[in-house]
């Protein structure tokens, strides 16, 4: 597990508000396509909202007039078509809340698929650079906050513009003069509003990024929960959880004090000048300028625009916060995935499952300084087994990768059937192959779901079948719900060896034509190994197989034995032809093991 003590402020990435930004972000709307006519529905209805809300103050008024003229029958009228628009406002309030939810909802579950279904298309390098509990926050915390954002931030924050527009429209109607009073702090505003719209940005993306961290801390440790027991470190984890949080309670309320400054500026400038705006206008009634009802008519106004300009403030920083969010989805959706479908395609329906290294030379993308592979250069034969030994760090887990294109070798090639592996489509060339890896990772589903990843659809008969060759169904047979016995997370229900016996019961459904067997036993007790070793000289049969071996006593049969070290095979042969090398590297390791 990595460990991280602390989070720096200085390794965050700093979000920059720029035209390229932007238009980048606007990419996003492109999921609205589909869901346009409900959309501007949404919006008309949004736009009826906002005129009933503006004729509100305007028949207050005129009511207040009407009062003083002592004419009854107006004011009953007027008080009707108060009802009346009370009524229309309810009424579009529910349509334009229940379209945009409605919107948002589809939208934002199209980008959850898009995001997933690009991130798994990804290459294992942006997996071996990248932690899980990050890339988990983008999917789920990020796109949540632009579920909020988009479902009543941005409708909302439409509508308080359409108020502050309209009602600046009613009140120099009103009166010019007490208008351009009440507009003197408006400027001021925007520039602050500038200001603090790129700071509250910068925060909260800062704010995303160290709670992308801490999610990390929980995904590690929860997946490594048997280590972190074993070790006692409980009170360390804790510890190191804490500081993460701590660090994102720091960089939240810096963001909260940004907002809360914003907003008590324009709390204080508007709301000022609406106080102004009401002096100067009563010293207008009392030398009869204006009516008492078109005073109350403008303060109402004022106060619409006031509160709209002061409500807007905080949904501008929510939208400042969804556009930091829709940046870190876009940082994924911009990587570029594995080429699933090749340049130049080779003409193949199946391969027979001869493969060949051809002088491969291999650094892993996260350490280009180490050479991981030096002119590997080796054959398999259609159902030859050929082992692959050596210290570790030797580059057999290497080979593997490069087999199954986890990556492609900086240079040198790799052929099946004589053909270049880069010529086959990666879909097809995967299913030709099958793995069965030392930690095998269960789904946290059935026993049924975890064999039938192997060739989805499959028939309980044929998955029957496959576990009484991985010799895991008498196991199975033994459990009350049987095939639909769930093994909990990665597998935890189970022994190792059962989940061993699973995985191969996975593969042997899959039917592969190129095997890779990496260290598959090396970590099991003596009865679990005899039964697994068994099931795994049956999968074998037939099939070109590449054995990573740790014990070597597994591996005394294989038709040939690669001894790898420092990235380049120092020894080739069988078992009994390298045990006669005097001062080999694998008689030695042998020796060792048998010493042990």
């Amino acid at each position: 597990m990595a460990r991280r003590d602390r989070l720096d402020t200085e390794d965050l990435p700093k979000v920059k508000v720029s035209g390229e930004s932007i238009k980048k972000i606007s990419r996003l709307f492109g999921y609205f396509k589909p869901h346009r006519f409900k959309y501007y529905l949404g919006l008309f209805f949004l736009f009826l909202t906002g005129i009933t809300a503006l004729i509100f103050p305007k028949l207050i008024g005129d009511m207040v007039d009407t009062a003083e003229e002592a004419m009854l029958a107006d004011i009953d009228r007027i008080a009707v078509f108060l009802l009346i628009v009370f009524i229309l406002q309810a009424v579009f309030s529910f349509f334009r809340i229940y379209l945009f939810v409605n919107v948002t909802e589809h939208v934002l579950a199209d980008l959850r698929k898009d995001t997933y279904n690009k991130l798994i298309r990804l290459p294992m390098s942006y997996f071996s650079q990248n932690r899980v509990g990050d890339m988990n926050s983008r999917i789920a915390t990020d796109i949540n906050m632009l579920s909020d954002t988009f479902t009543t931030v941005v409708a909302e924050f439409l509508r308080q513009s359409m108020l502050i527009v309209g009602g600046i429209a009613f009140l120099a109607y009103t009166s010019v003069e007490l208008t351009m009073v009440m507009l003197g702090v408006v400027p001021l505003v925007a520039v602050f509003a500038v200001v603090f719209g790129r700071i509250i940005r910068r925060i909260s993306k800062e704010t995303q990024d160290r709670i992308a961290e801490s999610n990390t801390i929980v995904e590690e440790t929860l997946s490594g929960i048997t280590n972190v027991k074993s070790f006692a470190n409980e009170m360390y984890e804790s510890i190191r959880y804490a500081k993460s949080t701590e660090s994102i309670i720091e960089k939240a309320l810096q963001g909260a004090k940004a907002r809360g400054f914003f907003a008590s500026f324009i709390i204080l400038a508007l709301f000022g000048s609406i106080v102004g705006v009401i002096w100067y206008g009563a010293r207008l009634v009392n030398q009869d300028e204006m009516s008492f009802g078109n005073l109350i008519q403008f303060v109402l106004y004022s106060v619409f625009v006031g509160a709209s300009i002061g409500g807007i403030a905080e949904m501008y920083a929510q939208i400042q916060k969804a556009i930091g969010a829709a940046e870190r989805i876009l940082e994924i959706m911009d990587e570029d995935p594995e080429p699933y479908e090749a340049a130049n395609p080779a003409n193949v329906s199946a391969i027979s499952g001869s493969l060949k290294f051809d002088n491969v030379q291999f650094r892993y993308p996260s350490r280009p300084d180490i050479s991981v592979l030096n002119g590997v250069s080796f054959d398999a034969k259609k159902g030859e087994t050929i082992a692959l030994v050596g210290p570790s760090g030797s580059g057999k887990s290497t080979i593997a990768s490069l087999v199954l294109r986890f990556y492609d070798p900086d240079s040198g090639s790799i052929t099946i059937d004589g053909i270049n592996s880069k010529d086959m489509g990666l879909e097809f060339l995967r299913n030709q192959m099958a793995i069965v890896p030392q930690d095998v990772i269960l789904f946290g589903g059935t026993i049924r779901e975890n064999i039938e990843y192997g060739k989805p659809g499959a028939s309980l008969e044929e998955i029957e079948a496959a576990a009484k060759k991985a010799n895991a169904h008498i196991f199975v047979d033994g459990f009350p719900e049987k095939y639909d016995t769930v093994v909990g997370e990665r597998g935890i229900q189970l022994s190792g060896g059962q989940r061993q016996r699973i995985a191969i019961a996975r593969a042997v459904l899959k039917d592969p034509r190129i095997l890779i067997l990496d260290e598959a036993t090396s970590s099991l007790d003596s009865e679990s190994e005899r039964l697994v070793q068994e099931a795994l000289d049956k999968l074998m049969v037939g099939r070109t197989s590449l054995v990573i071996a740790h014990r070597l006593s597994t591996i005394r049969k294989a038709d040939r034995i690669l001894v790898l070290d420092k990235g380049t095979i120092t020894e080739n042969g069988r078992h009994e032809d390298l045990l006669a090398k005097e001062g080999g590297l694998y008689k030695g390791l042998l020796e060792l093991q048998m010493q042990a």
